[in-house]
């Protein structure tokens, strides 16, 4: 059953997606099932060369993915580099604590010129194809703003006949702060998908690699349940979508939750699509929203798998 499109038992529409670490990856996502590519982690390719890639080695690579996707979207996340993921030739001085330093979009911003040159390839290889262009780590509408303002001029310079037309700029919700502004980055962004990965490690202060403390960052603990709601009311005040992307949405015991609180797409690891597809069929709109009030009236994490699990 994984082509069946992606609904709950009574019909309600949940997209999921996969998420890819590579575009040789896209067709077999496909093959799974997926209805879409939610997330495409573009510094891998950054990663497999000694320089930079240009401009003609980025849109033959993208394009792989849009070919394959067959008018399937592609979500599209900009280099995300810095933190635990170093390149070799963008080198940064070292951090005490890399993980609150130059990564993200704050990297990219100190070389525009490599952001501009990512953003035209993405732009350029989607031609007939629909494209979502997402920046990582973004903590208010200013660095949003700042990499909007590449983006808007290469719509301006690039010829329509010559660039994707259906395309849309969003934001990682990774940062706690871009939740909590979340009404503001809604009003200008075109859609926000949630890394509950980062989120969680953030919001709970807890390394996701640590060797005692790497349990309890439990992406189903109230705070960050109550971040992801505000998160998709502001969005949907703004008639925008929200998508999870993080290891949170393809969790069996999750699903029902992030659906009860109103997530609009699910982008899991292209082996877990029929499952997740599979897991929401087993209930309905109104037991998700129930669901996701049950785990946001809880106190810590175990509290609300415990009552997940009795109900």
């Amino acid at each position: 059953l994984r082509f069946e499109q992606a609904q709950t038992r009574d019909g309600h529409r949940v997209e999921v997606a996969a998420n890819l670490g590579n575009t040789a990856h896209a067709a077999d996502a496909v093959e799974r099932g997926a209805e879409g590519v939610g997330l495409l982690r573009t510094e891998f390719l950054f990663m497999a060369y000694a320089s930079a890639p240009d401009l003609a080695t980025q849109i033959a690579e993208y394009r792989e993915a849009t070919d394959a996707l067959a008018g399937r979207p592609l979500v599209a996340r900009t280099l995300d580099v810095g933190g635990d993921k170093p390149l070799p030739y963008w080198p940064v001085p070292q951090e005490d604590n890399p993980f609150l330093g130059l990564r993200g979009i704050r990297l990219a911003l100190t070389q525009p010129d490599v952001l501009e040159t990512q953003l035209r390839a993405l732009l350029m290889a989607a031609v007939g194809k629909p494209l979502r262009i997402m920046l990582p780590m973004v903590k208010d509408v200013a660095e949003f703003r700042a990499a909007k303002a590449i983006y808007d001029r290469l719509l301006k310079e690039i010829p329509e006949q010559q660039r994707a037309t259906d395309v849309q700029l969003g934001v990682m919700i990774e940062v706690p702060s871009s939740a909590l502004l979340a009404p503001t980055l809604a009003a200008e962004v075109d859609f926000f998908s949630v890394g509950t990965n980062d989120l969680t490690q953030y919001t709970l202060a807890i390394d996701r690699g640590h060797p005692e403390l790497s349990a309890q960052a439990n992406g189903l603990h109230p705070a960050v349940l109550r971040l992801i709601q505000m998160t998709v009311d502001a969005a949907h005040a703004h008639g925008k979508w929200v998508g999870v992307c993080g290891e949170l949405a393809s969790d069996a015991m999750a699903v029902p939750v992030l659906v009860g609180l109103g997530v609009d797409e699910l982008s899991v690891s292209a082996r877990q699509i029929p499952l997740v597809k599979a897991r929401l069929r087993e209930f309905d709109l109104a037991e998700a929203q129930a669901t996701a009030q049950l785990a946001l009236s809880k106190a810590t994490s175990d509290d609300v798998r415990d009552a997940l699990e009795a109900r």
